[in-house]
């Protein structure tokens, strides 16, 4: 039979091969799959290869066999990706739940953070109240203290039977008391025992009151002026006493007041707030004296102690500190940079936003505060720090408009616009003031290397024959910065102008009809984007700027934009004799007059401008009575202003376009 006789030749005994120890080394060790299914079917038959049942049982035990072993490969094939993608979902939902905690974590962070921030300032303001409840508390319980030991002394009973203080004219004869020893002993003990009292913590924080002993002072010195001058000044007369009662005793008062206020500024140079209020009560009392006393100006009263190296430092470290202090707060207003006066258009026409109204309020107080001094040396470190504030707000409202020049049309870039020409402006009239010239002669005089080191023999010279200011140096970069802002204000209107131009640039100059073949002429259609945009950023600019500045502004307008007609009309085009005669009624009736018309509306006063809108609405409702010979026609009115070229209801538009009127 063909088909055992195949098998068995193919599975022909292993002696017909090589033995192991007969092949080439490492060749035994090697695994072919023919060598497989020989020995397979000698271990599963034996020798009896030519039994077809055997083959057959065989054949069907390894088919079911490998059925088995493809359901199991099936079956695993299918249970392991969806594990797989359960574990890979499970993974992916963890790592999203991470980032969700994550997230949360961030957001509860900086929610956290906002509230810490927002929160400050109460804890800040909270513990400045608590301090200040605190400071009552303790003066309260020295008061009740004081008070107790009022009830225990016979003081003031002593000084009555002594007749002391002498403030009045007597209404009795003064005799000695009978007991005037005994009453000198108590009154020993007493003060005594009131000088031990001064000695401790308490009384120490009550005695930085000035205003007290300020006060007291200067009811003293008005109290006894009559008497001194009715019944004191009479007896010195008659003695041939060349001296004012009422002066000596003053001189008096005060000697007693410099020797406290002398104590006391020595004791608070390391306490701002309390040296502060001190300066101040000085200040006032001073002027006081001065004006409702009638304390001769030759005479010193305190405000040389203030003048102390030490006492005259710190006080220039704490206007200092100060002055900062209220700039950082006035520059992160919500106001700050809005007018307080924009309802009121008669006050309002340098639209100062409030901070630098504020920050020249700041600067004229420091003024105010040291122009009694008596020596020029110390006035002018006073003027340089007010130098320097000004330096120092320059620098912080640049910063601001670097911020916002992406808009230099926005209303912040057009009030920090504002703010420069204010103190520009304030600056320029401080430099002419009579004090502020006095000064400069005194840093003349003294060689003041504050104002003086960088200046040369000129410019000190000018500086001494009063043509020049202190405040020169300062508005030269002012000036600077107004001009480089009000620059980048108008190259981007012009970049808007030049836009809204390019039809009226590329029209058919060349092509256009003669005048003589048209019944009347009209603007160019192509100008009209120009021509409204020209108009709309006038009044835009008229709207925010003030009225100084929106003279600079319309003008350097003006200028480029002639250029821009001139360079990219005129030169980029040729003209036939309608072209040429186009562009000049293009200009000469339309945009010049256009321009210089709505410039004279938009900076009408507000009296002017009130009473020509109310002519103008009168107009327009009564149109019938202007047919009579008794009221003139508005167009005369308008002639008046140097409006020839704009019709009424153009004007009644611009004037409706203003930005405030009274009582809006």
């Amino acid at each position: 039979m063909a088909a055992p006789a195949a098998v068995q030749r193919t599975a022909s005994p292993p002696t017909e091969h090589c033995s192991s120890a007969a092949c080439p080394a490492g060749r035994g060790s090697e695994s072919r799959p023919e060598d497989f299914v020989l020995e397979f079917l000698e271990r599963e038959l034996g020798g009896d290869l030519q039994c077809r049942k055997t083959v057959g049982d065989l054949l069907t035990t390894l088919r079911e066999e490998n059925r088995v072993l493809e359901e199991q490969v099936v079956t695993v094939s299918s249970a392991v990706p969806p594990k797989v993608s359960a574990a890979l979902s499970a993974a992916e939902e963890a790592r999203c739940s991470l980032e969700e905690l994550q997230r949360r974590e961030r957001l509860v962070s900086n929610m956290l953070h906002q509230h810490l921030q927002g929160a400050q300032p109460w804890m800040d303001n909270l513990g400045q109240i608590l301090n200040q409840v605190d400071t009552i508390e303790r003066h309260m319980k020295y008061l009740r203290c004081l008070q107790h030991i009022e009830e225990l002394s016979d003081f003031e009973k002593v000084l009555t039977q002594l007749h002391w203080p002498i403030i009045s004219p007597p209404t009795q004869s003064l005799t000695p008391t009978a007991n005037c020893q005994e009453i000198g002993s108590q009154l020993e003990l007493l003060v005594t025992q009131l000088l031990a009292l001064q000695t401790s913590p308490m009384c120490e924080i009550m005695s930085f009151e000035p205003e007290w002993y300020l006060t007291q002072v200067l009811m003293w010195m008005g109290n006894s002026s009559t008497f001194m001058e009715e019944k004191i000044q009479p007896i010195l007369d008659r003695a041939g006493a060349a001296i004012s009662a009422r002066v000596e005793l003053c001189r008096g008062l005060l000697s007693l007041v410099q020797e406290k206020v002398a104590s006391d500024a020595s004791r608070l140079l390391y306490d701002d707030v309390l040296l502060s209020h001190l300066v101040e009560e000085v200040l006032q009392f001073e002027k006081e004296l001065r004006s409702n006393q009638s304390y001769p100006a030759v005479l010193p009263g305190l405000l040389h102690l203030l003048l102390e190296d030490a006492v005259l430092q710190k006080w220039l470290t704490v206007e200092r500190k100060m002055a900062v202090e209220k700039m950082d707060a006035m520059l992160s207003a919500e106001g700050a940079w809005s007018s307080q006066y924009k309802d009121i258009s008669d006050m309002d026409e340098l639209k100062a936003p409030d901070c630098a109204e504020t920050f020249m309020t700041l600067l004229q107080v420091i003024t105010e505060r040291y122009r009694a001094l008596p020596c020029p040396a110390a006035q002018l470190k006073f003027l340089g720090l007010q130098r320097e504030l000004a330096d120092d707000f320059r620098i912080r409202l640049t910063q601001v408009m670097k911020e916002e020049s992406r808009c230099p049309l926005g209303a912040r870039y057009c009030a920090i616009l504002n703010a420069v020409n204010y103190i520009s402006t304030i600056l320029g009239d401080w430099g002419d003031n009579v004090f502020f010239l006095q000064l400069q002669q005194a840093a003349v005089s003294l060689g003041d290397e504050a104002f003086l080191g960088d200046l040369g023999v000129m410019e000190v010279g000018r500086l001494a024959s009063l043509e020049g200011s202190l405040f020169e140096g300062l508005l030269a970069l002012l000036d600077r910065l107004k001009g480089d802002m009000m620059g980048r204000m108008l190259e981007w209107t012009m970049r808007e102008i030049t836009e809204k131009a390019k039809p009226y640039c590329q029209d058919r100059w060349l092509s256009l009809p003669s005048q003589h073949d048209q019944s009347t002429m009209s603007l160019s259609s192509s100008a009209c984007p120009m021509m409204l945009c020209v108009r709309d950023r006038l009044l835009h600019l008229h709207q925010v700027l003030s009225l100084s500045l929106f003279q600079l502004a319309w003008q350097g307008l003006a200028d480029r934009l002639d250029n821009l007609l001139y360079q990219d009309v005129i030169l980029s085009n040729h003209f036939s004799e309608g072209g040429a005669a186009q562009l000049q009624f293009d200009m000469t009736r339309n945009l010049f007059p256009l321009v210089k018309e709505a410039c004279i509306i938009l900076c009408l006063n507000v009296g002017s401008a009130i009473l020509l809108r109310n002519l103008l609405k009168e107009s327009e409702e009564e149109t019938r009575h202007w047919a009579s010979a008794e009221d003139p026609p508005p167009e005369s009115a308008l002639n008046e202003l140097g409006v020839y070229c704009l019709a009424p209801c153009d004007v009644l538009i611009l004037l409706n376009l203003r930005a405030s009127w009274p009582g809006q």
